[in-house]
């Protein structure tokens, strides 16, 4: 069984992995961690990470970088393995994250998705077809209180083919300022903000007389938290390190 603590108990995201780890036997849990204190979760939910007290196997963290210290300090301390699936981080709180995995065990994705993540291998394989023959652009939709542009995804994305196609690649995030032709170096990223839109993904190859479009559209944040439940689960007992959604894919087959 394995015991997890929830940061961001109270949020959206905190009550769809609760709702899944209630439909599991193999998973629960134990605590969350959450500013906004909010009774009736069946598990306590603390203002902070210094108040827990019950035994923890893993952390999963869907909150907001302004956590990221107090998690990572309590994981540390208590040797657990962290699953981070907040997104919006600053380069230095990345390179602070991956520091930490020199201590203890981490998962982390800018998208817990499967579909998203089989997405990401069709993306790398079209980006080495097709080569810089094909301009790329990525389009992201999401609803209007996200708070960070673009999304974890979209860059997740974008770094991803850029290991395969253009390792001198640039990102453009606003073309109006330019007054020039499309460098084949670029990669378009785009986002959109309206309504209550779950999660869109678009990777556009455009060729010579030619489109070819992957896209990847969440329906409910259900399939986020799945997937997020599922790595904490594999996480329980890992060795310190790096991991992300390939590790578990594989673990998976």
């Amino acid at each position: 069984m394995t015991k997890i603590v929830l940061c961001g108990a109270c949020g959206k995201m905190g009550a769809a992995i609760a709702a899944a780890v209630d439909n599991r036997s193999d998973c629960e849990i134990v605590a969350g961690v959450d500013i906004a204190k909010k009774e009736g979760l069946g598990f306590p939910v603390y203002s902070g990470f210094a108040e827990i007290s019950e035994a923890a196997d893993v952390v999963i963290d869907f909150s907001n970088p302004v956590c990221l210290d107090d998690m990572l300090a309590y994981c540390i301390e208590k040797k657990l393995p962290a699953v981070i699936c907040t997104t919006g981080y600053s380069p230095e709180q990345v390179a602070q994250i991956k520091e930490a995995s020199k201590k203890i065990a981490i998962f982390y994705s800018g998208n817990m998705s499967l579909g998203i993540n089989l997405l990401i291998e069709l993306s790398k394989k079209a980006a080495k077809v097709f080569g810089e023959s094909f301009d790329i652009e990525i389009i992201e939709k999401h609803h209007n209180q996200k708070l960070d542009a673009p999304s974890g995804t979209a860059l997740m994305i974008a770094d991803a083919i850029t290991e395969y196609a253009k390792n001198d690649a640039q990102y453009v995030y606003d073309r109006h300022a330019y007054r020039k032709k499309r460098d084949k170096r670029e990669i378009g990223i785009h986002a959109v903000r309206g309504g209550n839109i779950v999660g869109e993904h678009e990777v556009l190859f455009a060729g010579t007389d030619e489109l070819f479009t992957i896209s990847h559209s969440a329906r409910s944040k259900s399939v986020f938290a799945v997937g997020a439940v599922n790595a904490a689960v594999y996480m329980n007992g890992q060795s310190a390190g790096m991991y992300d959604m390939s590790d578990l894919l594989s673990a998976q087959n």
